[in-house]
């Protein structure tokens, strides 16, 4: 029988909750269809515009575009206050403070990674807040098609 080895630390690794109801919250947030995303979508289709949801991001693996129009090369990002580090909303939680820091530093990095990847292949990149008034998000994303479809 072979001896136990304990795991050592690894600070990337997420060091686990001390409440586990609000690990439990967190397991269930959406990471698509949630509610602000689904709200930019209803009011874009509402308007006409046809789209992709969960587009995968070319050349990089498990990327994916919340809203994409394919043959506009637009990608349409609403992204969470919380995750994405919003300056008007965050709030970290108290415990694994140093953690949670990390990773939303590194949300913010793979964000400006994405944008850079697809501005590189010549799509246009909007990003929202969840916050942000969608009709104000849709009207922004139904002129810019418009202005590019002629």
């Amino acid at each position: 029988m072979p001896d136990y080895q304990p795991r050592t630390f690894d600070p990337g690794r997420h060091p686990g909750t001390s409440d586990r109801a609000l690990s439990l919250r967190m397991s269930r947030l959406r990471r698509r269809d949630n509610g602000p995303e689904l709200a930019l979508r209803r009011l874009l289709h509402a308007s006409g515009l046809r789209y992709r949801v969960a587009w995968p991001v070319p050349g990089q693996r498990r990327r994916t575009i919340d809203i994409a129009f394919t043959r506009l090369h637009l990608a349409v990002f609403v992204d969470g206050c919380f995750w994405h580090g919003c300056p008007q909303h965050l709030h970290l939680p108290r415990t694994n403070a140093a953690w949670w820091v990390r990773k939303i530093e590194t949300n913010r990095a793979r964000d400006a990674d994405v944008t850079a990847q697809l501005g590189s292949l010549g799509w246009t990149v909007m990003r929202f807040w969840e916050h942000e008034d969608p009709s104000a998000a849709a009207a922004t994303v139904r002129t810019w098609v418009t202005e590019h479809r002629a």
